[in-house]
């Protein structure tokens, strides 16, 4: 696992094992908060190691930017923490996250210690403040990902964790894109100083807009290809064909998931639009496994 001090008290830890998912953690002199929690137990437990030892404080609070296993599944190791995030949060989590544990629970035992932590303190809109020794955290909605996605901006230093709505590549599988789109441009107004994404490094200052702008553009490009593979027969075959590179990205991002990701994207963008899967010109046999 990777980490690294972004400003005075305020650290960054990134997953080597998991898609290069992030936390963050901001310590004062008597606790620390910590955002999202890693994916896996080996490296949950690396994070816990280093605020024991290092910061030498306890974990108060947890911040959950959204419901997904790769930022929530590591909240019960810190069995003391208070954990605050988006009300749809705690519903996604009572209901998808307790089914995926347990399925994933049969296949992994790595994963049977884990259980779900449910947040204790939610909120739908406006914005709620923390403050942890001389840091004010603001902690506020921002959809786009998920529909309970949230971010938390350290105002003293302008940093921004905005979990998974801003990353390398935007991600709607489970989200939206419009609102993705608005949620993007509001961080463009925000002057911000570092940019934490849920996935990947940390953007820097001089770098925010262009990386923003970049985000938009591809979410224009897949929009276009959608549309346009609406209009022919099969649909699919149009979907299948266009590369992540096509689309102004590159295909190492997020280590390497770039275009998987991807043409989930436009699989589920089409859906979205269209209220129906895209069709293919072949076929998949009722029980073959081919097409």
């Amino acid at each position: 696992m990777q980490h690294e001090r972004i400003a005075e008290n305020v650290y960054f830890f990134q997953s080597e094992l998991y898609a290069q998912v992030t936390a963050g953690v901001v310590s004062g002199p008597d606790g620390a908060v910590l955002i999202d929690t890693l994916a896996l137990p080996e490296e949950t437990q690396q994070l816990r190691r280093f605020i024991d030892r290092e910061l030498q404080v306890p974990v108060r609070y947890i911040i959950n930017t959204h419901y997904h296993a790769d930022h929530t599944w590591g909240n019960t190791f810190f069995p003391e923490a208070i954990v605050i995030a988006h009300r749809k949060c705690y519903d996604f989590l009572k209901g998808r996250g307790q089914a995926a544990l347990e399925a994933e629970q049969k296949e992994n035992p790595q994963l049977r210690e884990i259980e779900i932590v449910l947040p204790s303190v939610t909120f739908e809109k406006g914005e709620l403040t923390l403050q942890i020794g001389k840091k004010t955290l603001t902690i506020m909605p921002l959809p786009g990902h998920s529909a309970d996605s949230i971010a938390v901006l350290v105002e003293e230093d302008r940093v921004m964790f905005c979990g998974d709505t801003f990353m390398a590549l935007p991600i709607i599988v489970d989200g939206d894109i419009e609102e993705t789109t608005a949620s993007l441009k509001k961080l463009t107004k925000m002057g911000l100083e570092n940019l934490v994404p849920g996935h990947g490094e940390i953007v820097l200052r001089g770098e925010i807009d262009a990386a923003i702008k970049q985000n938009l553009n591809y979410l224009n490009e897949i929009k276009k290809v959608v549309r346009s593979a609406s209009k022919r027969r099969y649909p699919l075959d149009i979907l299948e064909s266009v590369h992540v590179e096509d689309c102004g990205k590159s295909r190492v991002l997020i280590a390497g998931l770039a275009e998987q990701l991807h043409h989930r994207n436009l699989i589920a963008l089409y859906r979205q639009y269209y209220d129906e899967v895209p069709q293919g010109s072949e076929v998949y046999f009722e029980g073959s496994g081919k097409r």
